[in-house]
């Protein structure tokens, strides 16, 4: 029987490459996935309303569009006797951070990682992981005069 040679070696070559990327791709994804938890989660930390923010940037005498400006939008918009304003803003947020380490392909792990396997071959499982969620509040009760302009403010904010 003839066989050709080269059809041999790139069959080999293509088993190869498949064994290098499916050892290879499971950490690309892991770190793919944690990178891009982080790049939420500073987003997120940018868009923060906080009571830092408040106390430096908020002060009586203010015009509604200077608070919008530094605010945003109110959640609740009401009014008092003599038609006056009554800005509300109430956040909150759920923070969850997990991470797991560990990993498998299509369900059978490979025989190495936090699983103490040792050893090559399909067939091994190993994964550990962690997580913590913590809750946000923050109400801002903003309160405006007759000439619009803030007469009085103040704010609750808790973690738990």
């Amino acid at each position: 029987m003839l066989i050709n040679p080269g059809f041999m070696i790139r069959k080999r070559t293509r088993i190869a490459i498949l064994l290098v990327a499916i050892l290879t791709l499971p950490p690309l994804f892991g770190c793919s996935a944690s990178h891009h938890a982080r790049d939420v989660q500073g987003g997120l930390d940018g868009d923060r309303l906080t009571v830092g923010t408040v106390q430096r940037d908020i002060r009586k005498g203010m015009s509604g569009a200077e608070v919008a400006e530094v605010l945003g939008s109110p959640n609740v918009v009401t009014s008092e006797e003599g038609g006056r304003e009554v800005w509300i803003y109430d956040k909150f947020a759920t923070d969850v951070v997990a991470s797991e380490s560990g990993w498998s392909i299509f369900g059978a792990g490979v025989g190495f990682g936090n699983s103490g396997a040792g050893g090559g071959g399909l067939g091994g499982r190993g994964s550990a992981g962690a997580s913590s969620t913590s809750q946000r509040t923050l109400t801002i009760v903003i309160k405006f005069d007759e000439n619009k302009k803030i007469r009085d403010f103040a704010y609750h904010a808790s973690r738990f």
